[in-house]
């Protein structure tokens, strides 16, 4: 009887580190891991987005740059309807490039870091502000 016990017991730890061996396999391709983030930062500081949207997206028509210094937006004025717009945050508190009206765009940028969107498609003047400093207010012109 207790022959059959140890039999089993030991069928049963050969199948656990089978079962744990092909679960550390080192070929992700058909299990890619999850995405930690939905929209924001991503581990290397960078955030890339779709119109509005803080997403994974293909580079688009022309690459323009609106920096943040001294709680103050700089650049770029006009843009491409379709541009890829990375906003460069060089001070040290967090910081948003919210559209004042609508949902045109909406992007939070952590201290130090980068995040990148996609220039409204319809072309106008879209006004922005920081959603954390009333102050901070700029204008993006989509031609």
């Amino acid at each position: 009887m207790q022959t059959k016990r140890l039999t089993a017991t030991a069928a049963l730890v050969a199948a656990s580190v089978v079962g744990l061996s092909a679960c550390s396999s080192s070929d992700n391709t058909s299990n890619p891991p999850p995405s930690s983030h939905k929209s924001g930062t991503t581990p290397s500081g960078t955030t890339t987005s779709s119109p509005g949207k803080a997403t994974s997206s293909a580079p688009s028509a022309q690459a323009s740059v609106i920096t943040i210094k001294n709680y103050g937006y700089q650049g770029p004025g006009s843009v491409s309807s379709g541009a890829s717009i990375t906003v460069k945050n060089n001070d040290s508190v967090n910081h948003t490039v919210t559209a004042d009206s609508g949902s045109a765009f909406d992007l939070t940028v952590n201290a130090g870091s980068s995040a990148t969107f996609t220039a409204p498609a319809k072309p106008g003047s879209y006004p922005y502000h920081c959603t954390f400093h009333s102050d901070m207010h700029g204008t993006l012109v989509v031609k």
